[in-house]
């Protein structure tokens, strides 16, 4: 993670936007703020961000709605969503439209930081160990584990981090039912068991003909998920 990390802030309310651009940019973070959706679109239409936070109620354009937007158009900044709604299914939903994480308002400064150094930090930069699994194929699709990479007949496919984490955890136990809390424990994904469940139904999306009958990634029934690729490439 570069000490310079530049991220984008999206919030309405004026007073707390001022006070998250001065605490970040005191901890080392590059700061650019939007007060709507509109305006955060102008902004991403010149600058790759490292980091996006958004508010999710905010007036016209929702957070949620923004957010689920920029994924559909290839946006592929990390967000982490700042939200009031403290209930599972609001947090679920918010993870659902792409979102690698959230904080719950009223939050500790010092919390944020950690939740965002976590999700820049998350994509390792050391070399895999010899051995290991380079790159796994099934189907149409080729992900290679070292850069977490996902393409189809050779186009990139978008993942998010929490995705590209998660596959990578299933490519380097390809074929090993893994459970959820292994999944949590190797991919290093924020949350729990109930995460994994919606981290995979969204990789299934992506990567299956038929998400409801998945033939790549499949559910093994009381004990996990599985991938099943066709072939896997090792040093």
């Amino acid at each position: 993670m570069s000490a310079m990390s530049h991220v984008l802030i999206v919030d309405d309310d004026a007073r707390l936007l001022d006070l998250l651009r001065r605490f970040l940019s005191a901890n080392g973070f590059r700061v650019t703020t939007a007060d709507t959706a509109a305006a955060a679109r102008a902004r991403l239409e010149g600058i790759d961000f490292d980091l996006i936070l958004l508010d999710v109620m905010m007036p016209g354009e929702s957070g949620i709605d923004l957010a689920r937007d920029l994924r559909r158009s290839g946006q592929s900044a990390p967000i982490l969503l700042l939200t009031a709604m403290g209930e599972p299914e609001d947090r679920i939903r918010g993870l659902e439209t792409g979102a690698e994480d959230y904080v719950v308002k009223p939050f500790e400064p010092r919390e944020l930081v950690l939740r965002m150094r976590n999700i820049l930090r998350r994509r390792p930069t050391d070399p895999l160990p010899e051995g290991a699994v380079r790159s796994v194929q099934f189907g149409d699709f080729v992900f290679e584990v070292d850069r977490e990479q996902l393409s189809r007949d050779g186009e990139p496919v978008h993942l998010t981090t929490a995705e590209a984490s998660l596959l990578k955890a299933f490519a380097m136990h390809a074929g090993q039912t893994l459970s959820r809390e292994a999944l949590i424990e190797f991919s290093h994904i924020e949350g729990n068991t109930r995460t994994v469940d919606v981290q995979v139904t969204r990789l299934r999306r992506k990567i299956e003909a038929d998400p409801s009958v998945p033939r790549w990634l499949q559910t093994v029934w009381g004990r996990g998920y599985v991938l099943r690729p066709d072939s896997v490439e090792e040093d």
